[in-house]
């Protein structure tokens, strides 16, 4: 199989030489490092990349200590100490952890966990795993902008939940949650429940204190934030009850047994300090160029619709927009011979073409969800940018509507 798609790859990066100019919108699912990342990064490749951090010699002592120092960094910019760290690979794996170490290490009995219905997949799957072991899901309903329905949630939450895991900002359409209003029912409904919070598209965008929000576990990704690929924590609060859920040899912690990614680690810390101490210029700056190409989009592409909310209610890095008698599949093609690269429909199930369970959540019909593209700003991303893809994106909608059977539907 895979060395089918690779002849398909090569056959296409031969047919079409590169654009005159790339802008790269596909953040969902990886981009752009920061250029401080990157070089903390490479350093500590260069200078203590080889070292084991719990092994009792020169090198271990010194990976130990640019470990501390990044979880230093990252404490202090989330609101948490840094012994309440986890280190894993991903986003992904935190969730899992959050959700699966959750149910093992509950000595309650309690057999409910709540998810809204747009989580992220790597919260929705792993909870319904659980159903095999005498779990019981329920996906709470969102409105058509995706907000929680909380007069349902409120119902549901009783002495049977074991947990709630909801994400503060949706990673595919961009919604601000009411989060505080969120933990106040659940507290409100059993003390006890654990809030888990996925917080990879949150961390950067919307400001995040672990210290002031009354929740238990929060994962956190490190390229969502601008870093390097191959890190990932959760926040695990004390006294929270979590078992592991893969096991090996122990290196510092016990949750996560392995080898850390030290250098990912170091240049995960590096984004989360300029991304958090920069963030009110970077989200102003993001905002202004979301609002742009959304108008532009939507004002100048007949059959054009927003997925999500408009304005402080939405994201400042987000755009998801559905055309109509537009597959969302060969607009991502066309787009990309033009340089223009975004991702369609959930950015996760990319390769299966299924609609997004988000957009069908928030009430979209399967054309429409099949003809969504999902776009998601940098802080470097300028007006020129915008611009290009504007003008791209109006010729790339036209010509496939002009070759599609559907657009006579």
């Amino acid at each position: 199989m895979y060395s089918d798609i690779h002849r398909s790859v090569e056959d296409l990066l031969k047919a079409h030489g590169k654009p005159e100019r790339e802008v790269y919108f596909d953040l969902e699912n990886s981009g752009l490092i920061l250029p401080e990342a990157l070089e903390a990064m490479v350093k500590a490749y260069g200078e203590i990349g080889i070292g084991h951090p719990s092994i009792t010699h020169r090198k271990g002592w010194e990976s130990y200590e640019a470990l501390y120092k990044s979880s230093s960094t990252i404490a202090r910019f989330i609101g948490c100490k840094p012994e309440n760290i986890v280190y894993t690979h991903s986003g992904t794996e935190a969730n899992n952890l959050a959700i699966l170490g959750s149910a093992k290490g509950s000595k309650s009995g309690k057999r409910k966990i709540v998810v809204s219905s747009i989580e992220h997949l790597s919260v929705v799957f792993p909870a319904e795993s659980l159903q095999q072991y005498g779990f019981k899901i329920v996906k709470i309903p969102v409105d058509s902008e995706g907000f929680l329905d909380l007069d349902i949630l409120e119902k549901v939450i009783d002495k049977e939940t074991l947990m709630v895991s909801i994400a503060p900002v949706n990673h595919e359409i961009g919604v601000i949650q009411y989060m505080d209003a969120i933990v106040d029912i659940v507290r409100d409904g059993c003390e006890d429940i654990v809030i888990h919070i996925d917080a990879c598209d949150t961390l950067g965008r919307v400001a995040v204190d672990l210290g002031k929000l009354d929740i238990d576990l929060a994962s956190f990704s490190s390229h969502k934030v601008y870093g390097p690929k191959g890190a990932g924590i959760l926040y695990v609060k004390d006294g929270i009850q979590l078992e592991p859920i893969i096991y090996g040899q122990l290196s510092t912690q016990k949750l996560w047994p392995g080898v850390e990614n030290i250098p990912s680690i170091v240049g995960f810390a590096k984004a989360v300090e300029i991304v958090c101490s920069t963030m009110d210029a970077y989200t102003q700056h993001m905002a202004r160029l979301r609002d742009k190409l959304i108008d532009n989009i939507v004002g100048s592409v007949d059959g054009a619709i927003l997925n999500g909310p408009k304005g402080s209610k939405r994201s400042p890095d987000n755009i998801n927009i559905s055309f109509l008698h537009c597959e969302g599949e060969a607009l991502t093609v066309e787009l990309s011979l033009r340089g223009v690269y975004v991702s369609s429909g959930s950015a996760c199930t990319s390769r299966v073409l299924e609609p997004s369970h988000v957009l069908l959540a928030i009430g979209r019909r399967f054309e429409e969800a099949h003809g969504s593209i999902l776009m998601k700003l940098h802080p470097m991303h300028t007006d020129s940018d915008i611009e290009y893809t504007l003008k791209h994106i109006i010729e790339a909608v036209s010509r496939i509507r002009s070759i599609s059977p559907s657009r006579h539907v």
